[in-house]
């Protein structure tokens, strides 16, 4: 391999050995009450056990998170009314507010980033970056690489209107 091994050198190196605040407070979202916070904000009302299962983390950890938002008055536990055995967990203003700060507060940064970059460089980005995402849900280390059918059908389906990623 040529090319590929300096460009998979160079994106370590990037990614991981160029690590700014901005990246450690978005990998920071990624977990604890942040996601909470944002799962909940994006889907609505959820059982401790589908947050548990969207952060692949355990049902205590949940319990330990949901307990400390819930003190500081940002979800409430409902009982289910169709079965009393199971709770949801929802968002109250104050965590309604906080999901908006959180998610305005990025959205100012990254848009401060692309008017840095210009609309070109920033619409080329976003393509190689939805390119490189749908590589990345097919190819896993250590696993086989998938074949040319699972390629086309991965790019097929992330097209898809409504997909999330780029129409074409």
């Amino acid at each position: 391999m040529g090319f590929e091994q300096e460009a998979f050198d160079r994106l370590v190196q990037t990614t991981w050995g160029k690590r700014s605040q901005m990246q450690r407070e978005m990998s920071r979202g990624v977990k604890g009450e942040p996601f909470v916070v944002q799962e909940l904000y994006i889907k609505g009302a959820m059982t401790p056990s589908q947050i548990a299962q969207a952060m692949r983390a355990t049902t205590g950890r949940v319990s330990t998170l949901l307990a400390g938002l819930e003190k500081k008055g940002q979800i409430v536990r409902e009982p289910d009314p169709e079965d009393r055995r199971s709770v949801h967990v929802k968002l109250t203003k104050i965590g309604e507010e906080r999901a908006h700060k959180q998610r305005e507060d990025m959205r100012e940064a990254i848009c401060w980033i692309f008017s840095q970059m210009g609309e070109r460089r920033t619409r080329e980005f976003i393509d190689l970056t939805d390119e490189f995402t749908t590589y990345m849900t097919l190819c896993m280390p250590g696993k086989s690489r998938p074949t040319p059918e699972q390629v086309k059908q991965a790019f097929d389906k992330a097209n898809e209107p409504g997909s999330g990623s780029r129409e074409q």
